[in-house]
C-alpha cells in the first residue's frame, strides 16, 4: 500500500472553474487564474481556462468557485514511526491533519519515541531509519519529512558527514539533548550546514521534564537555520526577547500552534514591522503533551489574521510558500513545475464573513472540501473542519 501511494500517477489532471487562487507567494499572494493544469502530479499550467490545453485530461475537478490554495506545510511535528503517536497513543493523527488541508509535515526530531537512543551510534541509526520509512510511506498521501536527530555531545563533523550522506537533511531541535551552550551548538550547527542538513532550534522554556531553558543569547549564539517555536513550546520567552530575535537574526521566525498565543501575534507584528514577512513559517509542534491538532494550522492562520491584523491572504503565505523557500521544497507555490499538492476551500457555512477570507480574518476555521497530493485527490469534504459552504466536485 505505501509503495502504491509514493508510485501512483496523476496523469493530466484539469482544475477549473477557480474562484478565488492563492498563490503562497507572499509578494503577490493572489493570482488571477481560474485554471490548472497538471501532469503527472507537477503543475503545467497556470491562467485562464480560455488559455490553457485542457484537452485529454484523465481527471476534471470542477472547483465551483471555491478558493484553492498550496497545500498547507506544518514546518514543526514531532512523528515516531508510521500513523501513530505514543506521546498521546493515537492512531491516525497524520491522515487526520491532511484533513486540515495539511499535505507536508517536517520533522522537528522523533523525540517521542520509546526508548530513543541518545547514544552517537543509535540517534544517526534512528535518524537515518525514520528518513527511509517516511520517505517510502505515506500517511494519507501526506509527505513527511523525517529523520531529524536531536544532536548530543561527542559529535564530530564526520558525523554530520555521514548523516548527510545516507540522505539526513535535518537537525532535530537543537536544545532537545545534552548540546545546550551556545557555543557547542553554533559549531554542531555549522557542521550541518556544510554538509547541507538544515537546523532548528528549541526557544524557550522546557517542554517537558528533563528539558531546559534555551534563552535568546543561546539562540542567536547557534544561529541555527530556523528559530524554533519562537513562541514558546508551550512556555515563551519574554515578549521583548522575542522581539529581539526578530530583529538581531535574520533566521527563520516559526510560530507554532503549541504555543503562546499573545508572543505569536508579536511576533508575527514584529516580522511585518521590520518588512520582513517572508521569514515566518507556521509549525503545531505536535504531537505534544497538549495533544494533536489536526487543525492546527488553519487555527494559526485565523488567529494570526483575526487577532495580528494581518490580511489571510498573506498568513496563508505564512503556512506554505515561505516555508517552502525556506525548507527548499517543491511544493508550497502554485507555479509550474511545482508539485501539485492543493487544500480546496470555501468559507465555513453560517460564518459572518461573507467570503472565505473575511471569514478568516474574522477568526473563522475555513472548510476544506478536497486536499490533492500530487495531482491525487486525498479527500473530498473534511471530517474535521466546519463545513464548507459550496464543495468541488470532481466531473471524471
Amino acid at each position: 500500500m505505501a509503495t502504491a501511494l509514493i508510485e501512483e500517477k496523476s496523469g493530466k489532471v484539469v482544475i477549473r472553474n477557480i474562484g478565488l487562487l492563492l498563490s503562497g507567494d507572499i509578494d503577490h499572494p493572489i493570482l488571477e487564474a481560474d485554471t490548472i493544469v497538471i501532469q503527472d502530479g507537477l503543475i503545467t499550467a497556470v491562467g485562464k481556462e480560455k488559455d490553457c490545453d485542457t484537452e485529454g485530461a484523465k481527471t476534471i475537478i470542477d472547483a465551483k468557485q471555491t478558493c484553492v490554495a498550496p497545500g498547507l506545510i506544518d514546518s514543526h511535528v514531532h512523528p515516531v514511526f508510521g500513523d501513530w503517536t505514543p506521546r498521546q497513543g493515537q492512531l491516525g493523527w497524520i491522515d487526520s491533519t491532511m484533513h486540515g488541508g495539511v499535505t507536508t509535515m517536517i520533522s522537528a526530531g522523533e523525540v517521542h519515541l520509546p526508548g530513543r537512543p541518545k547514544d552517537i551510534v543509535g540517534l544517526k541509526a534512528l535518524a537515518i531509519t525514520a528518513q527511509r520509512a517516511f520517505d517510502n510511506f505515506r500517511p494519507g498521501g501526506v509527505k513527511v519529512i523525517a529523520g531529524a536527530p536531536v544532536i548530543e555531545k561527542g559529535m564530530t563533523e564526520q558525523d554530520f558527514k555521514e548523516l548527510a550522506e545516507a540522505g539526513v537533511t535535518l537537525l532535530g531541535e537543537v536544545g532537545l539533548g545534552s548540546v545546550k551552550a551556545g557555543y557547542e551548538a553554533k559549531e554542531m550547527v555549522a557542521w550541518a550546514r556544510k554538509h547541507g542538513i538544515q537546523s532548528t532550534i528549541h526557544t524557550g522554556g522546557p517542554s517537558i521534564p528533563g528539558s531546559g531553558l534555551i534563552d535568546k543569547d543561546v539562540v542567536l549564539e547557534a544561529d541555527a537555520d530556523v528559530i524554533g517555536h519562537i513562541n514558546g513550546g508551550h512556555t515563551s520567552l519574554p515578549e521583548a526577547h522575542v522581539c529581539e530575535l526578530c530583529e538581531k537574526s535574520s533566521r527563520a521566525i516559526e510560530i507554532v500552534h503549541n504555543g503562546n498565543e499573545r508572543v505569536a501575534i508579536a511576533a508575527a507584528k514584529a516580522a511585518l514591522e521590520l518588512k520582513c514577512p517572508h521569514r515566518v513559517i507556521l509549525g503545531t509542534d505536535g504531537p505534544a503533551g497538549s495533544g494533536v491538532q489536526p487543525l492546527g494550522m488553519l487555527r494559526m492562520v485565523a488567529l494570526l489574521s483575526s487577532l495580528a491584523n494581518i490580511p489571510a491572504e498573506l498568513v496563508f503565505c505564512f503556512a506554505t510558500g515561505n516555508t517552502a523557500r525556506i525548507r527548499n521544497l517543491n511544493c508550497g507555490l502554485i507555479e509550474v513545475g511545482r508539485a501539485a499538492d492543493f487544500v480546496f476551500m470555501d468559507r465555513a457555512q453560517h460564518t459572518a464573513g461573507r467570503t472565505l477570507l473575511e471569514s478568516v480574518q474574522l477568526g473563522d476555521i475555513p472548510g476544506v472540501g478536497m486536499v490533492m497530493i500530487d495531482g491525487i485527490v486525498r479527500c473530498g469534504r473534511s471530517r474535521n473542519t466546519p463545513p464548507a459552504t459550496e464543495v468541488p466536485v470532481v466531473v471524471h
